[in-house]
């Protein structure tokens, strides 16, 4: 068993921040999700969030609430998040004496009085082998994200669900990548180079792939300071520059009926939203 530490808000406070624990049989990853669906309705309070993720056995468990307790004996009352299904180990997590909200029996007995019918306590395995042709089909979703990310390949760009185009430094590769691993999207990213932002036909690559082009806009001030990570004091990284392809881009998304998103103020999250309700599936 291994505890994932993230580094705690960077938010400067008197008072300590609230340790934050998500606990789960598997990574994890779903228990921080709907953990930090209600954390965030607390903007003036300092988290800091640890995930105690693969517990499996009753010894796990074990060691997970020596963990949780020791965090009582801390300056701040730590809050337990967890999606432990299987009755024998949510029981022996119950015995610590930190607060714990569980995701599983707030709503599992509810919806065995919906369906008429009781579940079966197992493993939660949103992450896992579950479904294996699911499972098989993320990877290979993966893999072609990978394959075919900032343009590196062009090869069966025809097998793409959605490509997307983008100035250098919008948000293309993070934005992909959640695609595929969350949601098995073929995606592949084209970079829009200044070559071809002088006129309002899409590049040779993606020319006949029109309909399922998906088009990331942002603003020049935030492209700006992204590239100025990069490429401090260059031309690339200039306001002028930046607006000058921003404003390029979006001509030529508009000439094209290309749908856009600014990734300006969205998260990666609320992006890939906006464009699985573009593919239908959502």
């Amino acid at each position: 068993m291994t505890v994932q530490q993230e580094s705690p808000a960077e938010t400067p406070q008197a008072d300590a921040p609230v340790p934050v624990y998500f606990v789960a049989e598997s990574t994890g990853i779903s228990a921080e999700a709907m953990g930090n669906a209600l954390l965030v309705q607390f903007p003036g309070i300092v988290f800091e969030r640890k995930r105690i993720p693969f517990i499996h056995s009753i010894q796990d468990a074990r060691r997970a609430v020596s963990i949780l307790d020791a965090a009582m004996d801390g300056p701040r009352q730590p809050i337990v998040f967890t999606t432990i299904a299987d009755d024998t180990i949510r029981a022996v997590l119950g015995m610590s004496r930190a607060p714990i909200i569980d995701f599983v029996t707030s709503h599992l007995g509810r919806l065995e009085d919906l369906l008429g019918t009781s579940a079966l306590h197992l493993a939660v395995q949103a992450h896992g082998l579950g479904d294996q042709r699911r499972y098989d089909r993320r990877m290979k979703a993966v893999e072609y994200a990978i394959e075919h990310d900032d343009g590196e390949s062009m090869r069966q760009y025809a097998d793409a669900d959605v490509i997307l185009l983008a100035p250098s430094r919008c948000g293309k590769t993070p934005t992909t990548m959640y695609l595929a691993l969350q949601h098995s999207v073929f995606v592949a990213n084209y970079p829009l180079v200044p070559e071809d932002l002088t006129g309002l036909d899409l590049p040779a690559p993606v020319a006949t792939l029109r309909t399922r082009c998906f088009g990331i806009l942002t603003t020049p001030e935030r492209l700006s300071q992204v590239r100025n990570e990069r490429k401090p004091d260059s031309t690339y990284s200039s306001i002028e520059q930046c607006t000058w392809e921003l404003k390029r881009a979006e001509k030529l998304f508009r000439a094209q009926r290309i749908p856009t998103v600014n990734s300006s103020a969205k998260s990666v999250e609320e992006m890939s939203t906006v464009i699985l309700q573009h593919l239908g599936r959502t």
